[in-house]
């Protein structure tokens, strides 16, 4: 589902005084008519960007559908990462894990645990760890931060590695 600012939302954004918050403007700015609801998540998930977030821009008119395309339908009941949430939105948050599976944790949410911990260790490397740190801060999913890992753990250590290797895989 690809949003995009309307009009109402354009003078909130010029006015500053309106009813989005500081983290919600953050994420509105995205909205561009280019990126997908899901893309717009995943890259605001670490500023605490929610789908009710995005439902209340939509309910107060500051964002609508790309025209031709339906009006999203959220999920009261189902938690962001559950599989029906998912596809009331029309978007992918990725394969969910199953509680066999390590913790049962989604892949959002080993993303949003692991992602500071590979910044916090790619740029203790310093300089030498610069080109590293930026493709870890450019990483927006857990798939990109899971294909990063292996070169993390080369550059870092198994010592070090060892709390993001539980952060993305336990």
């Amino acid at each position: 589902m690809v949003l995009v600012k309307t009009q109402a939302g354009q003078e909130a954004l010029k006015d500053r005084r309106g009813s989005l918050s500081s983290r919600q403007r953050s994420a509105f700015i995205l909205f561009d008519g280019k990126r997908s609801m899901g893309e717009v998540l995943a890259a605001t998930a670490a500023m605490g960007i929610t789908q009710d977030d995005v439902q209340a821009m939509i309910a107060q008119g500051l964002l609508a559908p790309l025209s031709g395309q339906p009006m999203p339908v959220f999920a009261k009941a189902a938690s962001p990462a559950s599989a029906d949430a998912a596809e009331a939105l029309g978007t992918d948050l990725g394969t969910i894990a199953s509680p066999m599976e390590g913790s049962g944790r989604s892949p959002k949410e080993r993303y949003q645990a692991a992602y500071p911990i590979a910044t916090e260790l790619t740029a203790g490397l310093g300089l030498r760890g610069f080109r590293l740190n930026l493709a870890v801060e450019g990483a927006g999913s857990f798939d990109d931060l899971a294909a990063l890992a292996p070169k993390i753990r080369e550059a870092v250590g198994d010592d070090k590695f060892e709390r993001l290797d539980h952060a993305l895989f336990d």
